[in-house]
């Protein structure tokens, strides 16, 4: 038993330096240090020269209801991820139930995964609309047919595009109970996240 689980980690380990998933990860793994870093940077830069960020972000919460930012989220993590997630995460902080609402927001951007894989699977009965994205976003493709549930589950803790890369899983036909599994650790991404964030506000 001990050895045949050897051997499996063994093959699974060479195909990923075959297909150059180390390297990748590397690479990823130090834009995301960076992007950490970046992060702190500016909400310290904002708070010290710029603007009360304290102030800015008590002022979003007093003038739109929850269930505009919900809305305004799902949107979001449904069509492309174009606003941060980081953003709405701080938004959390200034609201009566911080933790409740970081909770929301997680089960929302999970939910909006959901719908772009939905999409993705409808994508493939339009071969014109099929064949731009295919064209525009091929390294992404191309990675989660190598890589499946593994990236997936990079796309969901780290700073690549969650909904996107939902909407390539639909659009391979990937398994969705293994898409379910891989994309909850999106829980966990903000749970951390929220780590940092909540101790810099």
């Amino acid at each position: 038993m001990a050895s045949g689980t050897f051997s499996k980690i063994s093959i699974l380990n060479r195909y990923y330096r075959i297909t150059r998933f180390y390297g990748f990860l590397k690479n990823l793994s130090l834009k995301t240090g960076i992007f950490l870093a970046v992060l702190i940077i500016v909400f310290t830069a904002l708070e010290l020269f710029l603007i009360d960020t304290n102030t800015l972000l008590q002022s979003i919460a007093r003038f739109f209801s929850p269930v505009h930012i919900f809305s305004l989220f799902f949107f979001s993590e449904t069509l492309a991820g174009i606003l941060p997630p980081d953003a709405f995460i701080a938004w959390c902080t200034k609201t009566a139930y911080p933790w409740l609402n970081l909770s929301i927001l997680a089960v929302v951007s999970y939910a909006g995964g959901l719908l772009a894989l939905y999409l993705g699977k409808m994508s493939i009965k339009m071969p014109g609309i099929k064949r731009y994205i295919a064209r525009q976003n091929s390294k992404h493709i191309e990675n989660l047919k190598r890589w499946g549930g593994i990236f997936i589950f990079i796309g969901a803790m780290l700073p690549l595009p969650h909904s996107l890369i939902s909407f390539y899983a639909g659009m391979v036909q990937y398994n969705l109970r293994h898409y379910m599994f891989w994309a909850s650790f999106r829980f966990l991404r903000f749970y951390l996240y929220a780590l940092v964030i909540f101790q810099l506000l």
